[in-house]
């Protein structure tokens, strides 16, 4: 069996189960373990109770089951190398299993699933002490078993958005898979992805952008420019050819402090000629509605003469539009021209 180091020294926090221990030293007696104050986790081993359910402690609870040559992989396996958004839950509220590739006739239970797929020793990294699939895989393995495409597209928009793949390094690992399960849905997924979508709803939103408004695909958080080279903002999605914008207002929008900001966007957008939509978390009850929107607005786009803007950068500007150009900065300009990651 695989044994969890002291994680606590390479990530605080977080516990790994213990065995009930007759004498209270290495973990509780049988009477202390049926109280409130432990919880137990697969395998009839148990934590404290106070212990934070984190999706990185979930994949420490997992871990216990592995054997050498065995990982965990999957959103849990992306969450561990540090992707953001991977919370281990389906719509932020339904906990998801996290999964690990073992080898041998383990059985899922509560709190994991097990895949039985070859996994090849060359495709794991131990990472803080513990073993997970590498990012390309782990992102394919989300991609194959997505519920629907649409998820698939947001598991590879997100681990793009962490740095943690490229498009094209997983389209090079996708290609190199047999008729495994799920992979035409991967295949499909990487058709649509994008290195630069910077939410799971900014990426949901595109997909009600061409595939229920059946408008020419966007760009994603493209900078627009005035004329003279001023920045004036980043939108979510825009169409450069017409000047279709669409904004994602999440919750995040909903306070005053957060209305006033997009009411002044959309005032900016608006007198240099473009055309924004915006979309609000409860716009997702009624989708059908919100690609009206869009072609109302890309219709009026389409008559709009005046154009004040661009999105070609000036000389000065860095982007930062895709995964290897992020990778390339400096550790100063991820600081300064990624801060936009801490706010989300």
């Amino acid at each position: 069996m695989f044994i969890p180091p002291p994680f606590h020294e390479q990530r605080p926090g977080l516990v790994a189960p213990v065995r009930v221990d007759p004498e209270g030293v290495l973990g509780p007696k049988r009477g202390q373990a049926r109280g409130r104050r432990w919880r137990k986790t697969g395998c009839g081993l148990w934590v404290p109770s106070d212990v934070p359910v984190t999706p990185a402690q979930r994949a420490v609870e997992a871990s216990v089951v592995l054997k050498a040559d065995e990982a965990i992989t999957g959103w849990a396996g992306l969450a561990w190398l540090g992707a953001a958004w991977f919370d281990g839950t389906w719509d932020g509220t339904r906990p998801r299993p996290v999964t690990v590739v073992a080898r041998r006739n383990v059985r899922s239970q509560p709190g994991f699933d097990v895949s039985q797929e070859f996994l090849h020793p060359a495709e794991i990294v131990v990472v803080d002490g513990l073993p997970v699939t590498h990012a390309v895989r782990s992102v394919t393995f989300e991609m194959r078993y997505a519920d629907c495409l649409g998820a698939a597209i947001e598991a590879l928009d997100m681990a793009c958005y962490s740095d943690l793949v490229s498009l094209a390094e997983v389209a090079a690992y996708v290609e190199q898979l047999g008729p495994v399960t799920g992979i035409q849905q991967a295949r499909d997924a990487l058709v649509e992805a994008d290195e630069n979508s910077w939410s799971p709803r900014e990426t949901g939103m595109r997909g009600v952008w061409t595939r229920l408004a059946c408008l020419p695909r966007p760009r994603c958080n493209v900078p627009v420019f005035t004329l003279d080279g001023r920045h004036v903002g980043t939108p979510d999605l825009i169409d450069p050819t017409t000047g279709l914008v669409g904004l994602y207002h999440g919750d995040s929008h909903l306070s005053l402090v957060g209305a006033s900001q997009d009411n002044r966007q959309d005032a900016d957008f608006r007198a240099l000629g473009l055309e924004p939509v915006a979309m609000f978390a409860t716009d997702w009850d009624d989708p059908g509605g919100v690609a009206r929107r869009l072609v109302d607005a890309a219709a009026r786009a389409r008559t709009r003469k005046s154009r004040g803007w661009t999105v070609d950068p000036p000389s000065w500007w860095t982007p930062t539009d895709t995964v290897a150009r992020r990778r390339a900065l400096a550790e100063w300009q991820k600081k300064r021209y990624l801060r936009y990651r801490r706010a989300a």
